[in-house]
């Protein structure tokens, strides 16, 4: 079994609060999990409007298709509306 995590750090230009932030996150993490069934959640920075970090993990019996499955996750949180990446990593468990 694989477990593969990929953190995002996040540039939220558009937000001028902390409820706008969540429609943001909320709509992204939705897609995520809709497109790739993979679980998400803001991990820090919950009291800043403009910041956000957000990670996915997927569980699968395969490192590679881990590896697609969060290079795809990747290619959707970087065309996101409203929200720019300022860093990312990825880990394997």
């Amino acid at each position: 079994m694989v477990v593969g995590l990929m953190t995002w750090e996040l540039h939220l230009e558009g937000c001028r609060s902390l409820k706008e932030k969540r429609h943001v996150l909320k709509s992204l993490k939705d897609r995520l999990h809709d497109r790739f069934n993979v679980s998400a959640a803001e991990t820090a920075h919950h009291d800043l409007w403009q910041r956000a970090e957000l990670t996915v993990c997927v569980v699968s019996n395969e490192r590679g298709h881990a590896q697609s499955v969060l290079r795809e996750a990747d290619r959707l949180v970087d065309g996101a509306d409203g929200a720019r990446i300022v860093d990312t990593s990825t880990s394997f468990l």
